[in-house]
């Protein structure tokens, strides 16, 4: 990891307390991302202040060095393994929805509003999830005693 690191930066008010070991924030950020915890609770493990974890986490991710990092464990495994790339899947968000309808569809001529307003159940425009107003209660059946 030391060689995709970028150079430190040097600290604005001069001498300050020392910047905490690239090593233990290393440590830190991948805890953080194994276990899945909070970046607070750091600090009851000892390996390094939340804050420092955090914000070296923020420096790097901005530097690039996790996407670097993943791309030469990738290479490095493809070249002594080998990955099948024949059986690859992309996201679904990426492509056209199957029934998504034709890029050119004619636009409603009703109101603005009511295209974005929910459709009640039976059909007309209305608030969705909630009691309608003027609705009325169903008729009672009469018996014809």
């Amino acid at each position: 990891m030391q060689p995709l690191l970028p150079p430190r930066k040097p600290h604005p008010l001069g001498c300050h307390n020392p910047r905490v070991d690239d090593r233990a924030a290393m440590d830190a950020i991948f805890f953080v991302l194994r276990t899945g915890c909070q970046w607070s609770a750091l600090d009851g493990t000892g390996i390094c202040s939340h804050s420092s974890a955090h914000r070296r986490f923020m420096e790097w991710t901005k530097a690039g060095v996790f996407k670097k990092f993943w791309r030469r464990g990738l290479l490095a495994y493809d070249k002594s393994v080998g990955i099948d790339w024949s059986w690859l899947s992309m996201d679904g968000a990426m492509t056209k929805a199957p029934l998504g309808g034709e890029k050119n569809r004619a636009k409603p001529h009703g109101p603005s509003q009511e295209g974005r307003q929910a459709k009640s159940a039976h059909g007309g425009v209305g608030c969705s999830g909630g009691r309608r107003r003027g609705r009325r209660q169903p008729q009672r059946l009469q018996d014809d005693a």
